[in-house]
């Protein structure tokens, strides 16, 4: 995948890329027109399909709930790179097939604006905009094909059909 990159800071907790407010809906055509908003009010008209979040340290720390990824997946989001993620985030993201990587060199180093490739199965990132090559731990196969699934829900459909 490869995307423009909006850059995030340190604790962006999960009432930052979605407001409380908005949690009378689950649809996610309707909480990805309040991604991020509480973090940039102009995030969600901004926001590309394919575009990727690099963020510092404990993305999607505060509360558990799924409307976190669900939101910045349905707003288009194709990735988010981060330090570190908040463990509830990290598997909410899984579950909904939401890619997401930790490489504190890549947060650190790739700025906002930056045209950025991401290999999952390698866990490489490359900054197009400096040519810099940044590393993750790749997840194992089977939550890959989890995520390439659409999440949880599409990969246990698809293994029972398989059956």
């Amino acid at each position: 995948m490869q995307g423009r990159v909006w850059k995030f800071g340190n604790d962006i907790d999960t009432d930052a890329i979605i407001p409380a407010r908005y949690l009378n809906t689950s649809d996610p055509a309707e909480l990805a027109k309040h991604v991020m908003e509480d973090a940039d009010a102009t995030f969600p008209e901004k926001v590309k399909p394919g575009d990727i979040i690099v963020a510092l340290k404990n993305f999607g720390c505060g509360s558990s709930r799924e409307h976190a990824p669900l939101a910045l997946k349905a707003a288009g989001v194709s990735c988010v790179i981060a330090h570190s993620f908040a463990r509830i985030f990290y598997r909410n993201a899984i579950n909904i097939g939401l890619p997401i990587l930790e490489s504190p060199e890549a947060a650190a180093r790739i700025e906002e604006g930056h045209e950025v490739k991401v290999d999952l199965s390698a866990g490489s990132i490359t900054d197009l905009t400096t040519g810099q090559t940044f590393m993750a731990a790749p997840f194992p196969d089977f939550m890959q094909e989890i995520m390439a699934k659409g999440g949880l829900i599409g990969y246990v459909q698809w293994r029972l059909a398989r059956k």
